[in-house]
């Protein structure tokens, strides 16, 4: 089995992350910002917004797009740095984003509030065309979180991390979803982030039982990574698209998150390169 590498290591709370070009994107909670990383170990802080949840996505010329949970607002990174407003969410409490290969943006949110200790009601996912316009495409998901479109733009896959699954919707030509159904059930499994390779299959992580797995549509289980913290969300990138990358940190709970400077970006070589959105 191939070795887990650590990239970087003393952050907060890390998720979101993104390859693109030859760098690895992902926003830090904790400390409000969005970091590049080379193949050196450099960083770059490329954007400061603070917001929590902050997750990103890619459009398809490069720009990147942040999600202003608190505010309710989707903002734009432009080739200047400046950060634009990109769509009005509307109410907050916005938690992650994946834009397919046609520029259109999906961004859920949960039903409740689980840092205020409320009830736990349904979640949704809603739709930002490349206009501008926001609408519900989908609700029904217990606590919604990663998000991956397949290669060729047919399909949606959910996280649900508390109904232990991932849910699949097939996209229409207008970015609207339909044929909802259950992609894999993950039995314990309590899926984070997310992302999909060449060969159909996801690759989620889990904070709880602190690992990285990949998964075929049915739940048949082919690969896991162990961890010794929390795995938060992973991304295939490198050069030839086949290293996974894990973002991961010590879960201390809704109160107080996870312990300070825990959060580390680990690196392991896999088999199959990624495919699709992220």
């Amino acid at each position: 089995m191939n070795e887990v590498r650590t990239l970087l290591t003393g952050r907060g709370l890390l998720e979101s992350p993104r390859w693109n070009g030859d760098r690895l994107y992902f926003s830090d909670w904790t400390a409000g910002e969005v970091v590049a990383l080379d193949a050196r170990g450099g960083t770059e802080v490329i954007a400061r917004v603070k917001s929590l949840p902050l997750c990103t996505a890619l459009l398809p010329d490069g720009r990147l797009l942040i999600v202003s949970s608190p505010d309710g607002l989707l903002l734009r990174r432009e080739p200047d740095r400046s950060l634009v407003v990109h769509a009005e969410l509307g109410m907050p409490g916005w938690n992650d984003i994946v834009v397919d290969g046609r520029g259109n943006a999906y961004v859920n949110r949960a039903g409740f509030d689980p840092m205020a200790g409320e009830e736990v009601r349904p979640g949704f996912v809603f739709l930002v065309t490349a206009d501008g316009s926001v609408r519900q495409v989908a609700d029904d998901i217990t606590f919604p979180n990663g998000m991956a479109v397949t290669p060729d733009n047919s399909t949606l896959i959910v996280a649900d991390s508390y109904r232990h699954s991932l849910v699949a919707f097939d996209i229409g030509a207008d970015g609207g979803l339909s044929g909802r159904r259950v992609w894999a059930g993950l039995g314990e499994g309590a899926p984070d982030g997310i992302c999909t390779d060449a060969q159909g299959a996801v690759w989620y992580a889990d904070v709880p039982n602190r690992r990285c797995v990949r998964v075929a549509e049915g739940g048949e289980v082919s690969r896991v990574v162990e961890l010794d913290r929390g795995g938060f969300a992973c991304a295939l990138g490198g050069q030839d698209g086949t290293t996974l990358f894990v973002v991961t940190a010590e879960w201390r709970g809704m109160s107080e998150l996870v312990a300070p400077g825990s959060g580390q970006v680990l690196s392991i070589e896999v088999e199959v390169p990624g495919a699709g959105w992220p």
